[in-house]
């Protein structure tokens, strides 16, 4: 089926390989570029083809995890579907989401998020089982993930094996194209670069931590004997869904061409092209200089180990805290959870402040449980927030499974505030907003981070990110006085942060489930909701059902079993024991199922799930088998032994395949043929069609096979998720109804219910009749 387009497409896409040069050409160099100039490496990575599903929650789209290397300047993806032959399978629109860093945050059903959820759209296509390239030129190195789905899933309730399905396959191949010779720009030192009409020139310089602004120069440009600068500069990778790379071109600015950057990334290599935008053998010579502006932080951290070493007092804490207790216990000891200035020792005063651009406390990541962290400061859970300088606290994403979660902000403000005065925060990814105002917007040189606001009218914020970027997370506080700085001054204001990192938000809530999903070694969480509540976690209440139609829903499904009260009776009344055990069985299994199965709040279950959802559908199967067998009419010892063996076969097939077809079919096909083997015998043998009488073809057999077609006919076209209370409740009426049509008459050699005997001597001496033997000697 789709491994022949496979093959296909992966000769396709190795003929693609020869093109490369020129292609990379296309996507990210000129077209004039030489190959020579550049030395290059190519790395291919495929991913194991999987099959999609129609939408209905996150687990539907399938997942696929790149890891793209560093030093990458094009990034292809080949991406490939494919259906199964047959005339029957349309043609389905397939879309694909890309995002760097994370999963992609997708909402294919538009629903709502939760409030204080901030979520940013993912980049996607549209494609239809064909083959679709996309390029990516100069990518961010690191995590890369797509998203495939199919359309949202029809509600009509699909019976496994009554139609073919259609299977839709979906497989994503990448390849790279790495630069292996890359030129390091070193800060405050010159390089001397040429080039040579449309050509490029690859750098890179690494931003250490604690810069604040980087500057990228190009001095004593000469183009053709004189002084102009036909270069363009294109600065930082490039990510999806938005890209913030800085393109500035020097041909419109004087000499020399400066290019300031705010809020670089820290701990990390960036990208920097110089592309030249002169005449074709036209030459440019350049000094490129890139140089930092590195501020100085004060940190709480060297403060509390002196803290420590001073204070005699501490020595147990610091040997119980060598046995195994956590740092919080060592805060409880040092009174740091109970005020928040304890260990800041000369920070306590704005004086103290002067000369740092940020005060940094040290953050303890404590891992809870699987994709489940908290952050805390070491000082406790209050901080001090001052106006001349950012407070700021590093967050460590860098795991590799901390973008599967949901990372959860909580600040709220202990302190009163003047009317003019108010904490803005900032939480941003690779590098903190270090100044901050009430105008500016929470953006660094290559991201847009997430604002927070504190004030008099407004104590707490909080902010709800999904699937948040791998990598180092910062969360910056600073009071604002808008009106007159100079109030802010000798100001602090005292603010509680909980920061945590949690499978799914506030655990989808009570109509959804969180569950964990694993795509290879890649762990992610997701809801899946219920009661027709939908939205990332389970919050949207748009189509959700009331309580009352919550116990309508319930109270259909359990009460309509006691429909089977009906054949149980008929059966008892005609000497089917075995039968009426069996309609019980199935009525009491499938009253307390459906009472477990309810999605809402009216749910009660005496027992495991799964074990009373088997014995439903064991019961149901087998009452369908004994009863035909019993209208068949064989011997009695034949018949028990049929009911005992097909029911063990039932139970062997439910067990391979609870939700098959042919666990149905197949017993009910077996029961005719006997059936009616055993009604072709009887009318050669008697000359007669049996079962001879017409009143009971007329009031019996024929209202109980309709009953029964018009049952298997709502149960498997007219089931949809939203009638499936209505439908299944009817089912149940029906089916138990022609049961006790169907059930023949009693066998002529049982006698009915009654007394075998009366006694007719009431209170007289009864005489014993029977004859005594005596052994005479």
């Amino acid at each position: 089926m789709g491994r022949a387009g496979v093959t296909a497409g992966r000769l396709a896409w190795l003929l693609l390989l020869s093109l490369i040069p020129s292609a990379a050409a296309t996507a990210a160099v000129p077209a004039t570029h030489a190959s020579r100039d550049l030395k290059y490496s190519y790395e291919y990575f495929v991913q194991s083809p999987q099959k999609l599903s129609f939408y209905s929650w996150y687990g539907s789209a399938k997942l696929y995890h790149f890891q793209v290397p560093s030093d990458t300047m094009l990034l292809r993806w080949l991406l490939q579907a494919f259906k199964s032959p047959g005339s029957e399978c349309t043609d389905v629109e397939i879309t694909v989401h890309f995002r760097y860093g994370a999963p992609p945050v997708i909402n294919p059903l538009d629903t709502k998020f939760p409030a204080n959820t901030t979520v940013r759209p993912s980049f996607y296509i549209k494609l239809i089982h064909n083959n679709t390239i996309i390029n990516v030129s100069s990518p961010a190195p690191g995590d890369w993930f797509i998203a495939a789905h199919l359309p949202r899933s029809p509600q009509k309730i699909e019976v496994k094996g009554v139609a073919t399905p259609c299977t839709y396959i979906f497989q994503p191949d990448m390849l790279v194209l790495r630069l292996t010779d890359v030129t390091i720009l070193e800060p405050n030192m010159p390089l001397t670069q040429t080039l040579s009409g449309s050509q490029m020139k690859y750098l890179k310089v690494f931003i250490p931590k604690y810069t604040s602004d980087l500057q990228l120069e190009l001095r004593s440009c000469v183009s053709n004997g004189s002084q102009v600068c036909p270069v363009r500069l294109i600065v930082g990778p490039n990510t999806l869904p938005q890209s913030f790379q800085k393109v500035f071109s020097c041909s419109d600015h004087h000499e020399p061409c400066r290019l300031l950057l705010p809020a670089p990334p820290w701990d990390t290599w960036l990208q920097v092209t110089a592309e030249g935008r002169a005449e074709p053998n036209v030459s440019v010579t350049f000094d490129a200089v890139a140089s930092f502006t590195v501020c100085r932080p004060g940190s709480l951290g060297p403060l509390v180990i002196s803290y420590i070493s001073l204070n005699q007092s501490l020595n147990a804490s610091a040997a119980s805290l060598s046995m195994g207790r956590s740092p919080w216990h060592l805060g409880k000891r040092m009174g740091v959870g109970r005020s928040p200035f304890s260990l800041v020792g000369d920070f306590r005063n704005a004086s103290a402040l002067s000369g740092f651009c940020l005060l940094s406390y040290p953050v303890i990541r404590e891992e809870l449980d699987v994709v489940s962290v908290r952050f805390w400061p070491l000082s406790g859970s209050g901080i001090i927030v001052w106006s001349s300088l950012p407070t700021l606290f590093p967050i460590n994403l860098n795991t590799g499974m901390d973008s599967g979660s949901t990372l959860i902000v909580i600040l709220k403000l202990n302190t009163t505030l003047g009317s003019n005065m108010s904490v803005v925060g900032c939480l941003s990814a690779a590098s903190p907003v270090l100044s901050l105002n009430t105008s500016q917007n929470c953006t660094t040189a290559f991201s847009e981070g997430y604002s927070l606001y504190l004030s008099d009218s407004s104590r707490e914020a909080m902010l709800s990110v999904p699937y948040p970027e791998t990598g180092n997370w910062y969360l910056s506080l600073q009071l604002i006085c808008p009106k007159n700085v100079s109030e802010c001054q000798q100001v602090r204001a005292n603010v509680e942060t909980s920061l945590s990192l949690v499978p799914c938000f506030n655990d989808c809530g009570p109509y959804g489930q969180c569950r964990l999903l694993r795509r290879h070694g890649y762990l992610y969480a997701s809801c899946t909701c219920k009661a027709g509540w939908q939205g990332w976690s389970c919050t949207d209440d748009t189509k959700a059902q009331t309580v009352v139609q919550q116990n309508l829903a319930t109270l259909l499904l359990t009460l309509s079993n006691l429909m089977f009260l009906l054949p149980v009776a008929v059966a008892v009344c005609r000497r089917y024991l075995v039968e009426a055990s069996v309609y019980t069985y199935t009525m009491f299994f499938s009253t307390f199922y459906h009472a477990c199965d309810q999605p809402g709040v009216a749910v009660l279950c005496i027992m495991d799930y799964d074990t009373l959802q088997y014995c439903d559908f064991l019961g149901s199967v087998v009452s369908i088998w004994v009863t035909i067998l019993c209208m068949s009419r064989v011997k009695a010892h034949v018949k028990y032994v049929l009911f005992v063996l097909g029911t063990l076969i039932i139970a062997m097939s439910l067990q391979l395949d609870r939700r098959g077809i042919w666990n149905i079919m197949g017993p009910c096909l077996c029961a005719l043929i006997i059936m009616i083997t055993m009604w072709v015998y009887r009318c050669i043998h008697r000359h007669h069609c049996y079962p001879t009488s017409w009143k009971r073809w007329a009031f019996y057999l024929l209202p109980g096979i309709s009953l029964a077609f018009v049952a298997i006919a709502i149960y498997t076209f007219m089931g949809t998720n939203d009638n499936y209370f209505y439908t299944h409740s009817i089912w149940h009426v029906l089916m138990a109804s022609s049961v006790a049509f169907l059930l023949p008459p009693r066998e002529k050699n049982t006698e009915p219910w009654a007394w075998s005997q009366k006694l007719t001597c009431r209170y007289q001496l009864c005489k014993n009749t029977q004859e005594e033997l005596y052994a005479v000697t």
